[in-house]
C-alpha cells in the first residue's frame, strides 16, 4: 500500500476521494439523460460485497480535471490513487458496519438536502436542475442515499481508528529534527490582530425612507411597470445579486441564514412578493419562486438604510469610551469584544482575525480588508488603534477598534515560533501511520477482487496481494 500520508493528508484522506460523489452523481445522471452508452460499465474491484466500478474511477479523474480547469499547480490524483482511495472507502464502510456505527435517518436526509441546495444554487432553479439531470427531486435524492451513507460511515470508522492517537512535545520536537533543514518551510511576516465591530443604526426617519421606496418597488412588480429581476439590477445592494440576481436556495431547517428573512420566505405562497422584511443585514422585498417540502428558491432586493454622520460619531465616540477603558486594564480587548461587538462570529474567536487553517497569525494579505493594512502600518504590537470608520464586505459603513497583539519577522520555521503548526503536521503523520497500519491489518479480512487491468498499480500493492491469493486459492 502507498504511503497514505505521501498521498493525502489523514483529515482530507477521504473527503479528497469522496468530496466529487455528489457532483458525479449528477454527472452521471446528466449523462444517462442525454446521451447513449456506448460501452457497458464494467466492475474493477471488489471488496467484501461492495463494488467499485469503472466509471467510478473515471467520473472521479474527469471531476477532478474540470475542478482543476483554470488554476496553476493543481496535482491530478492518479488513476491508481483514486482506486486506492475507493479501497479504503469500502474497507471502511465495511468495518463500520460490522462495529455496528449507526448514521441515522436525519443525518443522511440533511446531508442530501444541503447537497441539493447547491445544485439548486448552481442551476437556478428546481426545474433547470431537474431538465438537466433528465430526474425528478425526488430522484435524484433517492441517488444520493446510498454513496452519502456510506461516505458518513466511512468517516465515523476513520475517526473512530484514529480518535485516540495523541501527539506529545518530544514527538513533536523528534518529527521537527527529522526534517531537512533546507526544507524547513520559510514564513513570511505575520501579525496577530483583533477588532471589535460596531455597525451604526439609521436613524428611524431614514428607515421608514427606504420601506417606502420598496414596497414602491413591490407595487411596480404587481402592477406590470417593471419586473422583479430589473429592480433586483437597479436598486438591491445585496453584493451577489451582480452573479444570482438576488436568487438564494433555503431551506427551513438551515442555520446559516437570518431568522427573519427565513421566516419571512416561508410564510410566502409561491410567486408572492413579502412586504419589507427587517434583518441584520437592512431590509428586504422577497419573492418565493418555488417550495418543495423544507426547500425553497427565492429572490430579493436589499436595501441598506443609508447612515448619517451623526450616527456615525455617535458609535466612535462609544468606541472611544471603550477603548479608554481597555487602555486602562478596566477589562481586556476581548471581554469588550464579547459585550459589545456587532459581529457575531468574533465573539467565538475574541475578535481575532484568523486564517484558513484556524491560526490567529496571518499574513498582511490575509487581512480582511486594505484599510486594516494601512491601519497596521501606523501602529506596533500592543497598540489598540483610535475607532475607524470602513466599509463592510456587504457595503455598510462599520466602525471599529483594531488591536495590534503581535507580530513575527519573517523566519524559518522553528520549535519556538512555529510549534503549533509543526504539532499539527506530527499529529497528521501519526494518525496516518495509525491508519496505514490498521489497514495492513484487516486488508486481509475481506474479500479482495482487483481487475488485471489496475494490478501494476503500486498504490495497492497490498491490496493486490490478497486479491491474487484468493484467486490461487480458488484456482487449486
Amino acid at each position: 500500500m502507498a504511503q497514505l500520508s505521501d498521498l493525502y493528508p489523514i483529515n482530507s484522506i477521504l473527503m479528497k476521494i469522496v468530496s466529487v460523489f455528489f457532483s458525479l452523481v449528477l454527472l452521471s445522471v446528466t449523462a444517462k439523460a442525454q446521451v447513449k452508452k456506448v460501452l457497458a460499465d464494467k466492475i474493477v474491484a471488489t471488496v467484501g460485497d461492495k463494488f467499485i466500478l469503472r466509471s467510478d474511477i473515471d467520473n472521479s479523474i474527469a471531476d477532478y480535471k474540470r475542478q482543476a480547469q483554470g488554476q496553476e499547480g493543481v496535482t491530478i490524483p492518479s488513476v491508481c490513487q483514486i482506486m486506492e482511495g475507493q479501497l479504503i472507502r469500502k474497507a471502511l464502510v465495511l468495518q463500520a458496519e460490522k462495529d455496528s456505527i449507526i448514521v441515522t435517518e436525519d443525518e443522511i436526509q440533511n446531508a442530501i438536502d444541503s447537497r441539493i441546495r447547491q445544485f439548486l444554487q448552481q442551476f437556478g432553479s428546481k426545474e433547470v436542475l431537474e431538465e438537466v439531470a433528465g430526474r425528478s427531486i425526488f430522484q435524484l435524492k433517492d441517488d444520493f442515499k446510498i454513496l452519502i451513507k456510506e461516505q458518513k460511515l466511512a468517516d465515523e470508522m476513520q475517526q473512530k481508528i484514529v480518535d485516540k492517537v495523541k501527539i506529545t512535545p518530544t514527538e513533536v520536537r523528534a518529527f521537527y529534527n527529522q526534517i531537512p533543514i533546507d526544507s524547513l518551510p520559510l514564513y513570511e511576516s505575520e501579525v496577530q490582530v483583533l477588532e471589535l465591530v460596531m455597525h451604526p443604526k439609521a436613524n428611524r426617519d431614514i428607515e421608514e425612507y427606504v420601506i417606502q421606496q420598496l414596497m414602491d418597488y413591490r407595487r411596480q412588480i404587481e402592477a406590470g411597470i417593471n419586473k422583479f429581476d430589473q429592480l433586483v439590477k437597479l436598486y438591491s445592494e445585496d453584493p451577489s445579486s451582480k452573479e444570482n440576481l438576488g436568487q438564494f436556495s433555503l431551506n427551513r431547517n438551515e442555520r446559516n441564514f437570518d431568522p427573519a428573512f427565513m421566516a419571512g420566505s416561508f410564510r410566502l405562497k409561491e410567486g408572492q412578493i413579502s412586504a419589507p422584511i427587517k434583518s441584520k443585514f437592512g431590509y428586504h422585498l422577497i419573492q418565493l419562486i418555488s417550495r418543495t417540502g423544507d426547500d425553497a428558491v427565492v429572490k430579493h432586493i436589499l436595501r441598506i438604510p443609508p447612515i448619517a454622520a451623526d450616527e456615525i460619531n455617535e458609535t466612535k465616540t462609544f468606541l472611544d469610551s471603550i477603548r479608554k477603558d481597555i487602555i486602562a486594564n478596566k477589562y481586556s480587548f476581548g471581554e469588550a469584544v464579547n459585550k459589545h461587538s456587532d459581529d457575531e462570529g468574533s465573539k467565538f474567536t475574541g475578535g481575532a482575525v484568523t486564517g484558513r487553517d484556524g491560526s490567529t497569525y496571518v499574513n498582511y494579505d490575509m487581512l480582511p480588508d486594505k484599510d486594516m493594512v494601512v491601519l497596521l502600518k501606523s501602529m506596533k504590537p500592543g497598540d489598540v488603534s483610535v475607532p475607524q470608520v470602513y466599509v463592510d464586505d456587504r457595503g455598510r459603513k462599520t466602525v471599529r477598534l483594531v488591536y495590534f497583539r503581535d507580530r513575527t519577522e519573517p523566519h524559518k520555521e522553528n520549535l519556538k515560533e512555529d510549534y503549533n503548526r509543526i504539532a499539527a503536521r506530527a499529529l497528521e503523520v501519526k494518525k496516518a501511520k495509525m491508519l496505514e497500519a490498521w489497514f495492513n491489518e484487516h486488508i486481509t479480512n475481506y474479500y479482495v477482487n482487483i481487475d488485471e487491468d489496475y494490478q501494476s498499480c503500486s498504490e495497492i500493492k497490498e491490496w493486490t496481494k490478497v486479491s491474487n491469493t484468493l484467486i490461487k486459492q480458488k484456482t487449486y
